[in-house]
C-alpha cells in the first residue's frame, strides 16, 4: 500500500496501515485490532505474554504460543503446528490485548486445543503459501460441481488449503444435518488432500466472504463485528420501519445486525408516547385519532371523524391535553400544520411521461401539474408538419355518390350493416339477366 498522504516519491514511509495489517479500514485483513500497547514502554522485569493471536483466510483467528520467544510483530508470517503437517499464518496481535481476547472467547491460558508457533516464514515457505492459495479457485470450482451431481442439500461457500498444501477444509452451510461421507471419498479421490468439513452459519458465512451493505460501507460482520446478537422484527416495528424482508435482510438472508444499533434509543423515547394502542382526544370540535407518530422529532399526526385532513401536534400538546380527558374536560380544537391526505392520495394518479424519470434532474418531480404528452402523428413518407400543413390549405374533395362524413370522426363499432335495402342472394336482380 503505497503513501497517501504526501506528494513525495521514493524512500517515503506511509504513517498509516504500511500493509501490516494494522489499520481499521478493512483493506488488509477482516476484524482487525489495533494495538495500542506496542509502543508503551514495559518494566525492566515484566515478562512478555507468551500467546498471540493469528490471522487466516477470511475471518478465522486462532491462539498459539510463543514457545520460543520469538520477537513478532503485527502482519509477520509465522509457521504453525497443525494435526497434519505445518501451517501459515499471520500475527494478528501480541501481547497484553491477547489476555482481553480469550477472556472475551472463554479459552482459559492453559488450555491445551492451543498449538504452538514453530518459527518466522522463511521464503520458501511463502512461496509455497502462494501457490496453495492460487489453487483453491479452481478446487473450489470443481468441489461445488461434484456436490451438485450428487444432489446434497449443501452449499460450499468457501474453501481454505492448508499452508503445506496437504489438507483442505470446507466450509459449507445447510439447513439441516448432511451425509457427506460418499463427498468426501470422491474429494480425496480428486484432489490428493486430507479433507475438513467444517459447517458455518450464515452470519459466519457472510464474514468470511465480505461486502458491501445497503449503506454503501463493508459488512459489519467483516469488519469489528464478532458477536451475533438476535434480531427480531419487532425491533423494526418500534423504529416505525415497514416490514419489507427485502430490505430489513442482510446478504446473510437473515435480519441487519444494525436494527439493534439504535433500539435502545427507540425504546427510551417511546416511554413518553402513548401506551394505548388507539389514541383518541376528545376536543370541542370532536373526537380525533392519533394517525402516525414521528418518534425522535416528538410529533404526532391527529385526524377527526368526518375530515381528510392530518393535524400536526407535538408530543407535549397530546399529553397536556390526555390529561384533560381523564379529568373529564374536553380539550380545545387541534392546532397545527394540516396536511390534506384525500389531496395527496388525488396526485398519486397523476400520469409522470417517460422522459421525466429519465431525466437526471432532482427537480423532475417538484411540479405537481402533470400533464399527459399527446402523441405524436404516425409519421409517413413526408415530414409531418409539412404534411399537416398542406392538407389544412387543400379543400375538402368528395366523390360525388359518397356518403356523409361523420363529424365526431368516431368509428361506429359493432354496428349492425343495413340489409333492408339489400336483394336476397337465392333472387336475382332485376335489371339481371333470368336464369335458364
Amino acid at each position: 500500500m503505497g503513501c497517501g498522504s504526501c506528494g513525495t516519491t521514493g524512500s517515503c514511509s506511509p504513517s498509516g496501515c504500511k500493509s501490516n495489517g494494522t489499520c481499521g479500514t478493512g483493506g488488509c485483513n477482516k476484524l482487525n485490532v489495533y494495538n495500542w500497547l506496542s509502543d508503551t514502554a514495559m518494566p525492566d522485569n515484566y515478562k512478555p505474554f507468551d500467546i498471540v493471536e493469528i490471522r487466516f483466510k477470511g475471518s478465522r483467528k486462532e491462539f498459539f504460543r510463543n514457545k520460543n520467544s520469538l520477537e513478532l510483530f503485527s502482519g509477520d508470517a509465522v509457521v504453525l503446528d497443525s494435526d497434519m503437517g505445518y501451517d501459515v499464518g499471520h500475527v494478528s496481535i501480541s501481547g497484553e490485548l491477547v489476555r482481553l481476547q480469550l477472556k472475551k472467547r472463554n479459552i482459559h491460558e492453559d488450555s491445551e486445543s492451543i498449538k504452538n508457533i514453530q518459527r518466522i516464514a522463511t521464503e520458501r515457505d511463502l512461496e509455497k503459501y502462494q501457490e496453495a492459495k492460487k489453487r483453491e479457485e479452481k478446487v473450489l470450482e470443481r468441489a461445488r460441481t461434484i456436490a451438485l451431481m450428487m444432489k446434497l442439500e449443501m452449499k460450499l461457500s468457501d474453501i481454505e488449503i492448508q499452508g503445506d498444501n496437504k489438507k483442505v477444509i470446507f466450509f459449507y452451510t445447510a439447513e439441516s444435518r448432511v451425509d457427506f461421507r460418499e463427498l468426501i471419498k470422491k474429494f480425496a479421490e480428486e484432489f490428493k488432500l486430507r479433507i475438513e468439513m467444517r459447517q458455518i452459519g450464515y452470519r459466519e458465512e457472510a464474514s468470511r466472504l465480505g461486502g458491501i451493505g445497503s449503506c454503501g460501507r463493508e459488512l459489519c460482520c467483516s469488519t469489528w463485528l464478532t458477536d451475533y446478537k438476535l434480531v427480531n422484527t419487532s425491533a423494526a416495528r418500534y423504529q416505525n420501519l415497514s416490514i419489507n424482508m427485502l430490505k430489513l435482510s442482510g446478504q446473510c438472508g437473515k435480519l441487519k445486525c444494525c436494527l439493534n444499533y439504535e433500539l435502545d434509543t427507540y425504546m427510551e423515547a417511546l416511554d413518553e408516547f402513548p401506551k394505548a394502542k388507539t389514541v383518541r382526544i376528545d376536543t370541542e370540535v370532536g373526537a380525533a385519532f392519533m394517525q402516525k407518530t414521528d418518534i425522535l422529532k416528538r410529533l404526532t399526526w391527529f385526524a377527526y371523524e368526518d375530515r381528510y385532513a392530518w393535524i400536526c401536534i407535538s408530543l407535549d400538546t397530546v399529553n397536556e391535553y390526555l390529561e384533560l380527558n381523564a379529568k373529564g374536560q374536553k380539550a380545545p380544537e387541534l392546532i397545527g400544520e394540516v396536511m390534506d391526505m384525500k389531496q395527496n392520495d388525488d396526485d398519486l394518479d397523476i400520469p409522470i411521461a417517460a422522459s421525466d424519470l429519465a431525466s437526471d434532474d432532482i427537480t423532475r418531480l417538484d411540479n405537481k401539474n402533470f400533464k399527459k404528452k399527446k402523441k405524436k402523428p404516425h409519421s409517413g413518407p413526408q415530414n409531418n408538419r409539412d404534411f399537416k400543413s398542406t392538407n389544412q390549405n387543400k379543400p375538402e374533395s368528395r366523390t360525388p355518390n359518397a356518403p356523409p362524413i361523420n363529424q365526431n370522426n368516431s368509428p361506429q363499432k359493432n354496428k349492425k350493416p343495413n340489409n333492408r335495402n339489400r336483394p336476397p342472394q337465392n333472387q336475382p336482380k332485376k335489371d339481371g339477366p333470368k336464369p335458364n
